[in-house]
């Protein structure tokens, strides 16, 4: 009875292939043609499994098992995603989702974090770009698919997890308990860092980051009357998101020009997109900052940016993944994920495995203030019998008083080392723009 049933399955399967090949049409054989001697021992394993394994396991999990591993034995972007996997993929693009807030890939079998996501779960419990996550809980992650991986790290919110992650600066593994919670992200963030000199900060790309940074431009050039006299752009650890929105930010900066194009083996793989006027800063000086967890999208504007010499990148080379996923929808609400396409900078560079490279190398240190023993610290004021230059008692205190406040709040040099040279770069060229003029 067995063997019937072996017999039958296989027969059922070989039959099917071969009807599947015998409707190719005569003009797309040569490139469609289905490798039969392979499909047949495809079908063999298949019918060996369904009926000699340990456990009875249905058609449909064999199937969707067989798609999920020939997927991601491409790159370690193509994916096969299930109902529940391609919703979470629409719910991230949108802005809001469940989960512990780190964007993730594969690397050696394990889970590698491109970077944990602003204000989420998993950047306040200390996970950092780089991290390589072995362990989930006390299950192991090696050889496990990321969609699997993913499913685990995702459950009810306020529930905890115990990640194991290796460090490169750490010399055993280290164990992070993070609370699941629901991850709403505000990709755009903007300040100002000093009269004139604006902030913005993107944390990934979504629907609506180019336009939620346009109205951050707009506030910011508003709250100053004179306008921006220079802007830093914060791509550090974003692990990039929709094409689109790269491109809708690199535009806000260009006033024409191209702005990335991608390049494939179908037809619709080959796309350009260019920049339409204006300069919403109107040529201001402008840096980028990138780090090793600036990937996908953050390379397309950074290398868009370079290119056109609009803004000067700096801080460390960036992660390099210059490949195009393209979501392919399925029967059942499933889809497939898949790599179609490189991307290439306006100059015809290609990002993929190896990443933008700044104009001005930062490495992310930490810096501490140096107390100096007062009797250092005499200027002219303090000597005796001085001389006065006209100005009154009142207003010299004054500027002493100010002096003292300013002292008291901490640095951006220790807090945040690239970011304090990128602004000292930034008031360096408004300075000599002005003085051009």
């Amino acid at each position: 009875m067995t063997l019937l049933k072996n017999f039958t399955t296989t027969l059922f399967l070989s039959i099917s292939l071969t009807s599947i090949a015998i409707a190719i049409t005569e003009e797309d054989s040569e490139a469609n043609t289905l490798p039969l001697d392979e499909l047949r021992i495809f079908t063999e394993v298949f019918a060996k499994v369904k009926n000699d394994y340990v456990e009875t396991i249905s058609d449909r999990k064999l199937i969707e098992n067989a798609i999920r591993g020939m997927l991601e034995g491409l790159d370690p972007h193509s994916a096969y995603l299930d109902k529940e996997h391609y919703e979470d993929l629409q719910e991230g693009t949108s802005g809001e989702f469940g989960g512990l807030g780190i964007e993730v890939g594969m690397e050696d079998g394990f889970v590698k974090v491109i970077s944990p996501i602003d204000d989420t779960p998993a950047k306040r419990a200390g996970v950092k770009a780089g991290d390589l996550i072995i362990k989930l809980n006390e299950r192991s992650v090696k050889g496990m698919a990321l969609n699997d991986a993913i499913k685990l790290m995702r459950g009810k919110v306020g529930t905890n997890i115990i990640i194991t992650v290796l460090r490169e600066s750490e010399d055993k593994p280290m164990t992070i308990t993070i609370t699941r919670d629901v991850i709403t992200l505000k990709s755009v963030r903007s300040k100002i860092l000093e009269p004139g000199f604006g902030y913005i900060r993107i944390s990934n790309f979504q629907t609506h980051t180019a336009e939620d940074m346009r109205t951050s431009l707009e506030k910011m050039k508003k709250d100053n009357e004179d306008g921006l006299s220079g802007l830093i752009l914060d791509l550090r650890n974003n692990p990039g998101g929709i094409l689109n929105a790269a491109v809708g930010v690199s535009d806000l900066f260009l006033n024409d020009g191209l702005i990335v194009y991608t390049e494939g083996r179908i037809k619709d793989s080959k796309l350009t997109f260019s920049a339409k006027p204006t300069d919403m800063i109107k040529n201001a000086p402008m840096i980028v900052l990138v780090n090793g967890g600036s990937a996908s999208a953050s390379e397309i504007v950074a290398g868009a940016l370079q290119d056109h010499h609009r803004a000067i990148i700096m801080g460390e080379r960036t992660f390099g993944k210059g490949s195009v996923q393209t979501i392919l929808p399925m029967n059942d609400k499933a889809a497939l994920k898949l790599t179609t396409a490189l991307y290439y900078t306006p100059s015809g560079r290609s990002i993929q495995a190896s990443g933008i490279e700044p104009d001005i190398f930062i490495k992310n240190i930490r810096v501490d203030s140096i107390t100096e023993h007062p009797s250092t610290q005499i200027k002219e004021s303090d000597l005796s019998g001085h001389l006065g230059n006209g100005m009154k008692e009142s207003k010299e205190n004054q500027i002493k008083d100010k002096t003292k406040i300013k002292n008291n709040v901490p640095s951006l040099a220790e807090t945040d080392y690239q970011l304090y040279e990128a602004l000292n770069v930034l008031k360096g060229l408004a300075i000599h723009l002005k003085n051009t003029e």
